[in-house]
This record gives structure tokens, C-alpha cells and sequence, in this order.
């Protein structure tokens, strides 16, 4: 194939045996939020760049180098989500989710930035996402943590940890940067590039740093919790009783800083060692300033997102078997005269067992052909529909892995083995076979 029409640096392809993992891990979560009451709100992938140089901060990375931004035909600049909360947000604000109540959202799709591909990290990446509006205690800052926890375990991870901080009001915060700012200009020398180019515009990414000649610098930098305000010391102590109260262990971070403007008081992090130092698992925290950011009252909020590739890979490196793949059944034609049976046979299974994965063979062939064919779909048994067994009333049954005699089955019973057959399927899958 030719070199321009490969894929894009950056945007992978997701192959049939990789899918069945995706959809397993993203059934596991989707299933564990909505038991906490959350309802799918689904929103464009192109949004206007004003929402979010507004929402995730102008002299952000994301914004200054990582947006896919461009002009459309009548010149107005469009950016391609790179992240979920900023329209998440927007949508809900447009169409009334937001005020008269507590609203629970989640969402999942894909995102986009421009960065150095590796593993786990690409330019188009997936992610699932909730947000809460209009709740402002510590209790759903300790429920959503404790979800999330319940949807990294529902898809096998259990080799993570918690980590916690507090980033306070925005004026604690701007307090606060002005003493960090005078603290890192004293070791400017010890400082790399990057932490040199943010010391002016963004100072509170220099401490996420994982550059290791700048630990000993980031160590001694003043502590951000010495800096909250009352009201915001307060609700964090609040949050890790609540966390205590669950039995939730946790560590706090004094340097989880996030890299998002919007962020305010709580924000937190499961992590996990098996990624290296970008060992971010799923993150998350409270942004109630943002919804009046973007032109609505002032309201309460907090959200989590999590990248699906790198949560994948971590369920795949961890040895879970792989998902059961192809059809349970396959179904076999002896000759041109029976093909009109064969195809109300096949579409009367497929009304009584609608979870029946049943493959009918196309494009004719010899039998022994066709049982290759049966044999390259993963099916279990291969299905004969041939004239003498059809004058009978039955169908031929051939168990393609255990090599046994083939059976003549009335209809009745080819339904009962096969909705046998779908439902031990089923209990494989949720059990990760």
C-alpha cells in the first residue's frame, strides 16, 4: 500500500481482536455510572476555539500547541474537542441540564491533541467522562471518587492508587502563585526550559514536572494546602473523612496540580506504577467556577475522565483473557435448492434468540469449503441445511471443536442448544473469557 494512504502519526486503527477488549472494558464502565445515576449525554467533536481557550485557559499547553484549530469556509476558527468537560458544559448550559437541580452526565468518544504519540497516548484518543452540577458538599466529591474506583475494578485493575489535593478558590490560588513564582525565580539556575517558560504563564505546572533533575526543586517549593482559604481547608478535611468513613485509602499530593485552568479545590488522580512516570490512570476534580465562565449562574461542579487506550492496555498487560470472539453457529448450505429454507431457517433463529450470534455461509462452495469456512468463524457448531434432513424436519448439528458424530435435531431442540450455547457465551463474558 502506498505510503499516503496509511494512517496518520498519531491516529491507530482498532482491529477486530482489539474491539472485543474496547467494547468489554467500555461495557464494564458504562454499566457501573449509570448505576450511580448518571444519564449519556452525547456532544459534537467540533466545537468553536473560543470555548476552550475560555474554559481550559489560554497559556495552557493544550491550548497554545495541542488543538487541532482551523478556519472553516466562512472563517470561523473551529477546534476539533480535546477534552470533554469544556462541551459537556456548553451542552448542558444550551439546552437547560444545568440549573433547577443536581445533574449527573456521562459521555465517552474521542478526542484530539496534538502531542508526541507513545504508548497508550495518541492524537486521537477516547475517553469516558462524567460531570455533576449543582452539588457542592464533599459527599459527591467522596461518591464520584468512590466510583471511579468501583469502575477501574469492574474492568479488573486493582493495582492503582488514590491520590488527593486541594487547589482552593481562585483567589487562594492566585495567592498562592504569586509565592510560588517568587520561590522558583530564587532557583531560576535549577530550573529546566519548560519550567522556565511557565514560571510567568503558568507556574502551578512547573510542580507536575517529571522531569527528575527538577524533584529537588519541586520538594522545597512552598506547600499549596498552607495556602487554602478557610472554607476550602475545610471542605477537604470533610472529603477525607468521608473517604475514611468508606474505608477509601488515599495519598495526598501536594504537587497534584492538574493542567487545567478551571480546576478549584478538590482534584485527584488514580495512578498506576505499571505506565512509567505518565502513570495517570483516570483524573478528576471540582471546577465550580467554569459554568459562569461560560455564561451561566454560578454553579457547583466536579467531573472525572479517563483515558480508554491506556486503560486497555493496562487490562490487557494485566492477563485477562481476551473476550470470546466470532459467531456461536454457522450455517451450512447443501445446494441451491435448500438456500431458500436455509435463509428462513437462519432469520427464524435470529427471532427467537436475539443474542444468538449466528454467521450463514455466502457466496456458495463445496461442503468442505464451507467447513472451513465454519471452522475460520470461531463458531462452535456448524449448521447443515440439506434436503433429506429438511424432508425429516430436522437440521444437521456438527460440534467443530469436540469432533463428535454429527446429530439430526428437530427445530425445537436446535433452539434450546443454541440459546444453551449464547447464554454460557454470555456468562464467559462477563466472567472476562
Amino acid at each position: 500500500m502506498s505510503s499516503s494512504l496509511q494512517s496518520l502519526r498519531g491516529f491507530a486503527d482498532i482491529l477486530p481482536e482489539a474491539s472485543a477488549r474496547w467494547r468489554k472494558v467500555e461495557e464494564r464502565l458504562r454499566r457501573t455510572v449509570t448505576t450511580y445515576g448518571y444519564e449519556e449525554i452525547r456532544f459534537p467533536l467540533l466545537e468553536r476555539t473560543e470555548l476552550f481557550a475560555r474554559s481550559i485557559g489560554e497559556v495552557t499547553d493544550i491550548v497554545e500547541k495541542e488543538m487541532y484549530t482551523f478556519a472553516d469556509r466562512n472563517g470561523e476558527s473551529l477546534t476539533l474537542r480535546p477534552e470533554g468537560t469544556a462541551g459537556c458544559v456548553r451542552a448542558a448550559l444550551q439546552h437547560g441540564l444545568v440549573h433547577g437541580g443536581q445533574s449527573r452526565l456521562w459521555y465517552m468518544g474521542p478526542m484530539f491533541r496534538y502531542e508526541r504519540p507513545q504508548k497508550g497516548r495518541y492524537r486521537q484518543f477516547h475517553q469516558i467522562g462524567a460531570e455533576v452540577f449543582g452539588a457542592d458538599g464533599p459527599d459527591i466529591d467522596a461518591e464520584m471518587i468512590l466510583m471511579t474506583g468501583r469502575m477501574l475494578r469492574a474492568i479488573g485493575l486493582t493495582d492503582v492508587r488514590l491520590e488527593l489535593n486541594s487547589l482552593g478558590t481562585p483567589a487562594a490560588r492566585s495567592a498562592y502563585r504569586e509565592q510560588l513564582q517568587a520561590y522558583l525565580r530564587a532557583h531560576y539556575d535549577e530550573l529546566d526550559d519548560d519550567a522556565r517558560r511557565r514560571l510567568d504563564t503558568n507556574p502551578l505546572r512547573v510542580l507536575d514536572s517529571k522531569n527528575p533533575a527538577m524533584k529537588g526543586v519541586i520538594d522545597g517549593a512552598p506547600s499549596l494546602l498552607d495556602a487554602l482559604d478557610d472554607e476550602s481547608a475545610a471542605h477537604f478535611a470533610a472529603l477525607r473523612r468521608w473517604l475514611d468513613d468508606a474505608g477509601q485509602p488515599y495519598t495526598i499530593n501536594e504537587r497534584l496540580v492538574r493542567g487545567l485552568d478551571y480546576y478549584t479545590r478538590t482534584v485527584f488522580e488514580w495512578v498506576s506504577d505499571r505506565l512509567g512516570a505518565q502513570g495517570t490512570v483516570l483524573a478528576g476534580g471540582r471546577y465550580d467556577g467554569l459554568v459562569a465562565q461560560l455564561g451561566g449562574r454560578p454553579t457547583p461542579a466536579i467531573g472525572f475522565a479517563a483515558g480508554l487506550e491506556r486503560l486497555v492496555s493496562l487490562v490487557e498487560d494485566s492477563g485477562e483473557p481476551a473476550p470470546v470472539r466470532g459467531a456461536d453457529a454457522y450455517l451450512v448450505v447443501a445446494g441451491d435448492a435448500v438456500r431458500g429454507e436455509a435463509l428462513r431457517l437462519a432469520e427464524r433463529l435470529r427471532d427467537r434468540l436475539p443474542a444468538l450470534r449466528l454467521q450463514a455461509n455466502s457466496g456458495g462452495g463445496s461442503f468442505k469449503s464451507q467447513f472451513k469456512r465454519a471452522d475460520r468463524s470461531g463458531a462452535r457448531y456448524a449448521l447443515i441445511v440439506a434436503e433429506d434432513e429438511l424432508a425429516a424436519g430436522r437440521v444437521g448439528v456438527k460440534d467443530l471443536r469436540d469432533g463428535g458424530e454429527q446429530q439430526q435435531l428437530d427445530e425445537g431442540t436446535l433452539v434450546e442448544r443454541l440459546a444453551a450455547l449464547a447464554a454460557r457465551r454470555r456468562e464467559d463474558t462477563e466472567r472476562g473469557g
